[in-house]
């Protein structure tokens, strides 16, 4: 069986991230539904595309199709055609949102389809402007501004009486509460942030039976491999984002523990913590001082990063889950796929609080604009849609095709898989420890001070005890001290 996309593909300039955990794997936006090209606000440089792609074995149970609102929904997201060949959330996102289309002959959904660098610039000025989709995902940090704002409608009463209700997992929630009340439905799939991937043939070359514990080792590593020209890990951090959701939110908590970003979301914490502070200061030496990473990481992404090591340039590569995901599906039928394994981060040589981190959650939540509220019919519709989206349809269609996990929890069936899936799997909700995502919390301004003084200080241009004292300003601004 095939399924027919059909898109109108808009190019866009890249833009600097502003902050978050994601991937942006085509710098393109792409607009569907019945909308003229000549209304979808980017450069007009148009190319309509038909592409045929095998469908998953096991589909989406279908949406309802009885609502009384005739008309349009704009919704705003980044599952991209091209991101959905090789990551099972935005393919699941995709698959609901055409199903649930199809179910509602009588509305129009007015989609904009921004790579995920883009999305978040754009929403943060659509946000700016008071102009928000009526239905778009929202990124934690930026709940409790947004909401203070008034720029969303109050979910609490329709995710408490949710016909799905009994099955989601409320922890998920966490990001998106503000003023006790619930802003959005957690989407798209949980998973980390913060993986090592790792070649074990070449670790084992190496001298390595599996990925070392200690970054003591992986600098013993590091000799082996430059010897052979080859990268021993690769990152990519051009977009900012990639050290701190892919990294510092990880290794802090070896140096930190779990009480502190609980403060910091409490608004008590400080980011001059010794503790943080000594995590800023090893993040520097792993990056500047040791010949463990490739030295472009600072001009590449992780898409170019995950090359690296797709092409045996690199013996590992740290990255999310997507990068998983895309790094299977590029190595089908390749043995190097057989040979890739997960391992957490390896411990610092002075942290005192370690264990098997690896920060998962779900980063983005369906939210509604508190104008798409004015009308009660769409309203009802919205929330019929953000409710099927990241409901038992969304989680049954990933866990049954990817071996994924949703807001609402289904049962994943592991033998039904290959090892590489089983291994991730394990890796992601068995076998480590779940830490919070830094950038799901608190405020976009916080972090895009960390994360631009960050790069520099990788560079060895700015102090770790600098960084994270205007990190501290920009955190006492946000809370208004």
């Amino acid at each position: 069986m095939k399924k027919k996309v059909v898109s109108i593909l808009l190019a866009t300039s890249m833009v600097a991230s502003l902050a978050g955990c994601g991937s942006d794997p085509n710098p393109a936006a792409e607009t569907t539904g019945d909308a003229p090209a000549a209304e979808a606000e980017a450069p007009a440089a148009e190319a309509e595309t038909e592409a045929e792609t095998e469908a998953p074995a096991a589909d989406a149970a279908p949406a309802s199709g009885d609502l009384a609102y005739s008309g349009n929904i704009s919704i705003m997201h980044y599952s991209t055609s091209e991101e959905s060949e090789g990551n099972g959330g935005s393919d699941g996102f995709r698959t609901c949102l055409a199903n649930w289309q199809n179910a509602h002959g009588n509305i129009t959904l007015d989609e904009e389809v921004l790579a995920n660098d883009d999305y978040k610039t754009q929403i943060a000025t659509r946000a700016a402007a008071d102009d928000l989709p009526d239905v778009f995902l929202l990124q934690g940090m930026n709940t409790i501004s947004w909401a203070n704002q008034g720029l969303m409608y109050d979910l609490t009463d329709s995710i408490k009486n949710s016909p799905y209700a009994d099955q989601y997992k409320m922890d998920y929630m966490i990001p998106f509460t503000a003023n006790d009340k619930y802003w959005a439905y957690p989407a798209l799939t949980g998973g980390t942030c913060t993986v090592v991937i790792y070649d074990s043939a070449m670790w084992k070359e190496a001298g390595f039976d599996t990925f070392p514990t200690t970054w003591a080792d992986v600098e013993k590593a590091a000799e082996y491999f430059s010897g052979q020209g080859i990268d021993t890990i690769a990152f990519g951090n051009s977009g900012q984002w990639q050290l701190n959701s892919c990294f510092v939110s990880c290794l802090g908590y070896q140096y930190t523990g779990t009480q502190w970003f609980a403060d910091i979301i409490a608004g008590t914490g400080s980011f001059e913590d010794p503790n943080f502070v000594a995590a800023l200061t090893e993040t520097q030496r792993l990056f500047h001082d040791t010949n463990i990473f490739n030295k472009d990481f600072n001009a590449i992404n992780n898409e170019d990063a995950r090359e690296y090591y797709i092409s045996g340039d690199a013996a590992a590569f740290i990255g999310g889950n997507w990068d998983a995901s895309y790094i299977q599906a590029t190595l089908e039928g390749d043995p190097k796929k057989d040979t890739t394994k997960f391992a957490v981060l390896p411990q610092a040589a002075d942290s005192t609080k370690y264990e098997k981190f690896q920060n998962i959650g779900l980063g983005y939540g369906m939210a509604i604009s508190a104008k798409a509220a004015q009308d009660p019919d769409k309203l009802a519709a919205c929330i019929d849609l953000c409710q099927y989206m990241t409901g038992p349809a969304f989680s049954e269609y990933v866990g049954a095709n990817y071996a994924l996990a949703g807001f609402c929890s289904s049962d994943v069936d592991l033998s039904a898989f290959d090892q590489y899936t089983q291994d991730f799997y394990n890796f992601s909700y068995v076998d480590t420890k779940g830490c919070e995502i830094y950038d799901s919390y608190v405020d976009g301004s916080v972090w895009s001070v960390l994360n631009t003084e960050m790069q520099e200080m990788v560079n060895g241009d700015k102090d770790p005890a600098t960084v994270a004292a205007d990190t501290q300003a920009a955190y006492k601004a946000y809370l208004g001290q």
